[in-house]
């Protein structure tokens, strides 16, 4: 069993850092980021594989890029596709669990993905402030967690020079998927 484990553990982190780089497309065209960055660059580039192919199927709608959409959610059915047939006889799933467990492990990834955002956003503005330079990777983060920060900065804003609001959207996250059980899925 700990070779399934271990296999299990290498295969669902490569699907998670290919779903959050295809979540980071999507995100990345919504807040209207900067694409020529070096970071979005290299979104694009790391995509453009599957999306190219996918635009001629799914066109987008409303300014929103769906393609990368359907890739976030086709990924992610194959990353559970891939859980549920190690871990459970694929025969013995109830349809409507399933679906729950869909949009539990969708959930969870879309919050750790802004959990890691908004924090290595704020350990990053501590660096670049005590650097005084430009940071590509730092610029792109602070896109993506600014429409995520902004509602709390409202509620509680700067004091004396320090933004506390990462801190409360952090533990208002963490609250979120400890009160819907989110915390361990896969």
């Amino acid at each position: 069993m700990h070779v399934n484990n271990a296999f299990l553990f290498l295969v669902t982190t490569l699907f998670d850092i290919y779903i959050s780089i295809v979540l980071a497309r999507f995100i990345l065209q919504m807040v209207r980021a900067d694409f020529y960055n070096p970071v979005s660059q290299f979104i694009v580039k790391a995509t453009n594989p599957l999306l190219i192919p996918l635009r001629k199927i799914v066109p987008g709608f409303g300014g929103l890029d769906v393609a990368s959409l359907v890739l976030f959610v086709a990924i992610i059915l194959l990353k559970l596709g891939l859980y549920i047939f190690v871990f459970h006889d694929p025969g013995q799933v109830n349809p409507i669990a399933l679906f729950i467990f869909f949009l539990k492990s969708t959930a969870n990834t879309i919050i750790n993905f802004f959990l890691f955002v908004i924090f290595v956003s704020a350990i990053l503005s501590w660096v670049t402030a005590a650097g005084g330079g430009y940071n590509p990777f730092a610029d792109i983060l602070n896109q993506i967690a600014e429409p995520v920060l902004a509602p709390a900065r409202k509620i509680i804003p700067p004091m004396g020079g320090l933004d506390i609001s990462p801190m409360l959207v952090i533990i208002a996250m963490i609250f979120i998927k400890q009160l819907f059980g989110l915390s361990g899925m896969p």
